[in-house]
């Protein structure tokens, strides 16, 4: 792959100059996450997204497997602006986590709710998907939906309000 010095890891040889390359790759083009593969030897280098500051890129070096190369990931969608919401409103839903707001279920599904909507407290408003696990944000109350203050696939910060249910 390159002519950079390769230390050995066990059984697998980790190429430290391509691990490096990949890093800045991802730097310079914004990705989460790369993937290589060549033969039995997979690197995977990955770095957390935070809403302040992207921290260096976290490396790590996967096992050997016999497992196709997944395509690098696209670009996090950037943070869109929050619309206009009063912090003391009683109908306010705030995010309980940070993490990725997702509308639908998955894409191309219908929204879970929509401006205008009738909703009955326990029913399932959005989803925020935090360290690959999904979890639903439900009405704590029933109601209309009167303002949905987040777009779909936006990264959401702890606090963060997302939806108001009247």
């Amino acid at each position: 792959m390159t002519d950079t010095p390769e230390v050995s890891n066990g059984a697998m040889q980790v190429d430290v100059g391509l691990v490096g390359q990949l890093a800045e790759l991802l730097d310079a083009t914004r990705l989460t996450e790369i993937e290589v593969q060549d033969g039995d030897r997979r690197i995977r280098v990955a770095r957390t997204v935070t809403m302040a500051a992207a921290p260096a890129a976290q490396m790590m070096a996967a096992a050997p497997a016999a497992v196709a190369a997944a395509p690098a990931a696209a670009p996090a969608p950037a943070a869109a602006p929050a619309l206009a919401a009063p912090a003391d409103h009683p109908g306010l839903v705030k995010s309980p986590m940070v993490g990725t707001c997702y509308l639908a279920a998955e894409p191309g599904a219908a929204p879970f709710i929509s401006v205008g909507k009738s909703i009955a407290a326990g029913e399932t408003l959005l989803i925020v998907e935090a360290m690959k696990v999904m979890n639903p944000i439900v009405a704590t109350k029933a109601g209309k939906v009167t303002q949905i203050l987040v777009e779909n696939g936006q990264p959401v910060e702890f606090d963060q309000p997302l939806v108001i249910v009247e």
